[in-house]
This record gives structure tokens, sequence and C-alpha cells, in this order.
């Protein structure tokens, strides 16, 4: 696997202080964030809005890693479980990029494309583990997982395997290999067997994941595959 692997007691505290402490760092231009779904995402940014009040919001830009194509209300969003979980909760960011408002998925994933080619650098992308091992919406046997052109930062998707519903908009291996700092929260026995399948070399999503640093948050559960209590 890319990355260093940090066993924790608990994944949303553990986040809520690497992310805190990043953002909190003096950097010219500000810094950016990008956001995932799910429900260890959604106990990750709680505690980030409850423990990050050193954090200059102002001066993050918010981005999203992947989303489903639904309204920005629906409950499968992941603009929602973000909005809900953090955003509502801090002090306004910069500015807030949500991936998917409406239309054809082809048509939103361009408009992303063109968002992301204005942004000087890529600073956090925040992504889970699926326990099929995709990460963002990049799924095993996606052809978005064998783009060749390194240009290519956004594609609509859907799961080949029918296992995961709605279309979807993707960042790309080449976007998230742009970050200066990717992290992993994998939680849970359920997802013991994509992680050591990682762990071991075998060809998941997840496991093709590069950047200038990828730090894995995951829990004991997650490495030994039982249940807490």
């Amino acid at each position: 696997m890319n990355g260093t692997l940090d066993v924790v007691d608990s994944v949303p505290d553990a986040f809520a202080a690497l992310v805190a402490a990043e953002l909190g760092k003096d950097r010219a231009g500000g810094d950016s964030l990008f956001l995932s779904g799910g429900s260890t995402a959604a106990s990750c940014y709680q505690r980030l809005a409850e423990t990050g009040r050193s954090v200059d919001w102002g001066s993050v830009d918010v981005y999203w890693g992947d989303e489903r194509c639904v309204p920005l209300d629906d409950p499968d969003s992941n603009y929602r479980l973000c909005r809900e979980s953090m955003l509502d909760r801090i002090g306004p960011p910069r500015t807030v990029h949500p991936m998917y408002r409406a239309g054809p998925p082809g048509d939103a994933a361009a408009a992303y494309q063109r968002d992301l080619a204005a942004l000087e650098s890529f600073g956090i992308v925040h992504l889970g583990m699926g326990p099929d091992g995709h990460c963002a919406s990049l799924f095993p046997g996606s052809p978005s997982l064998d783009l060749s052109d390194p240009m290519q930062l956004v594609v609509a998707t859907r799961d080949p395997r029918d296992n995961n519903p709605h279309d979807r908009i993707t960042l790309t291996l080449a976007a998230i290999a742009r970050a200066r700092l990717v992290v992993f929260t994998v939680s849970g026995a359920a997802k013991h067997q994509a992680l050591a399948a990682v762990r071991s070399g075998q060809d998941l999503p997840a496991g093709r994941v590069e950047a200038e640093t990828v730090r894995w948050l995951v829990d004991r559960e997650a490495v030994e595959g039982t249940s807490a209590g």
C-alpha cells in the first residue's frame, strides 16, 4: 500500500487533529480541503467542527472528491452530509464548490474540471474506502481507473457492478495525485478484508492512490476484523 498506516483508538479524533494541524499552518494563498461522504466521514467532520477552532476557515476553499448525481438536499448527497456535519457548524470557508448541482453527469463533470483547472495546488484530499476497495467513486473494474490523460481531473462514472447506486462524479487518480496530503479514514470490521487486500498489494482502487503524502487512519476493528465491545 502507498503511504503510512496509523492504527488509532478513534478515527474521528485522529482525523480532526491531523487536518486541523495542517489547515492551521500559514500558507500563502490559503489552503484547499476536498471532502468525502459516508458515516465515517460524517463523524470525522463533526469532530473537526468541534475541535478545529484554531483553523482560519476564511482562508480555506472547500471542494469534494466525489458526489452522487442527486439534488443538493437529497439524503444521499455528499454535499448535504458535509454541510450538516461540519459546514453549518464552522465559520464560513472562503469558498465552497459543490460538485454536482443539476444536469447530465458529463456536463457537471466538465464544469468541475474547469473549476479545478483554476486551482493552483491541491491541499488535503479526504478519502474513505468501501468494502470493495473503492475510494472516491473509483470502483473496481471502472474505466476511470485507467485514464491516461494526467490533465483529466474529473469524470462522470457509475459502479460497473451496480453495488453502489446513482450516477457519480469523481476525481481521477491523476487529480488525487496532485494533493499535498491524502487522508484515508477506515473504520469498522466490515472494512477489514478490503484493508487487508490493499496492505497485501492487491490491485484495488484505494491501493492505487498516490500523492505527496498519504496517511491511513484506521481503527483496530478494521485491522483485526473484529467488532468493538
